[in-house]
């Protein structure tokens, strides 16, 4: 386990010294949302009963940072590796690929919920929280962040360059984060786009997240969590394979 303990303190270290723009940045980010978005439709929005807008924002900007900044965390440090050739002090080292799985996706975990914590901190200051169902607030934070953690284990593996991580984040990770409910109920959406966001595995991430809060969601939060578990097994298994074969790593 010394390889696997020190992949992770490496990970973990090359997201820390730079904290300001990987942990800061991002809870600006949500908190620029927060307030613009607060003060176009705060009063003019109500999502759900004894729910105002503002309250109903946070939960969503919460795991919205969650899980870009659990992305951007393994992707990154992939797509860096194989630019600058490192990987390959990575490669030859003694360690299995389910414990470079492991390191990646944890480091990756552990930003997205420092980014996260800090997102939660940022917003007590402009509306009160409340936690109807604390369990699944941490279930759905774990799970979700280790899901893009390893969607960006996979993108660092199958990009060759800047470019390409780029069009997974902008062509796949960012539409469907934005369309999963972050800034709206799906009840509000007609009927067939209802229903297209239930073919959105991000939006069961996020409305399981938000019913750790408010104790109301658009889908039952067993369904949702049963959802993200089977998603993130998938994941797991493609990403430990990929790393098992050396996909796009030894050539």
């Amino acid at each position: 386990m010394t390889g696997f303990s020190t992949l992770l303190y490496k990970e973990l270290l090359r997201f820390w010294k730079v904290a300001f723009q990987t942990v800061c940045a991002p809870v600006i980010t949500a908190l620029l949302y927060l307030t613009i978005f607060g003060h176009a439709l705060g009063s003019q929005v109500r999502v759900y009963q004894n729910v105002g807008y503002v309250s109903f924002l946070v939960p969503g900007l919460i795991m919205m940072s969650v899980l870009q900044n659990a992305f951007a965390n393994s992707s990154s440090s992939l797509i860096q590796s194989k630019i600058t050739g490192n990987l390959v002090f990575v490669l030859l080292a003694p360690l299995a690929h389910w414990e470079m799985f492991g390191a990646y996706v944890i480091a990756s975990v552990v930003r997205g919920l420092v980014v996260g914590l800090g997102v939660f901190i940022v917003t007590l200051f402009f509306v009160p929280i409340a936690f109807a169902a604390p369990l699944y607030i941490i279930l759905f934070a774990l799970l979700g962040s280790a899901i893009l953690g390893t969607l960006g284990l996979i993108a660092g593996i199958w990009a060759e360059k800047f470019d390409q991580l780029a069009a997974f984040q902008n062509f796949l990770i960012m539409p469907l984060t934005f369309l999963a409910g972050v800034f709206y109920s799906t009840h509000s959406l007609p009927p067939l786009a209802r229903t297209a966001s239930h073919f959105n595995p991000f939006f069961y991430m996020i409305d399981g997240f938000r019913y750790g809060f408010f104790g109301v969601s658009d889908v039952a939060p067993t369904t949702s969590l049963a959802i993200v578990a089977a998603f993130f097994t998938i994941l797991a298994a493609i990403a430990v394979r990929m790393l098992a074969t050396g996909y796009k790593l030894r050539h």
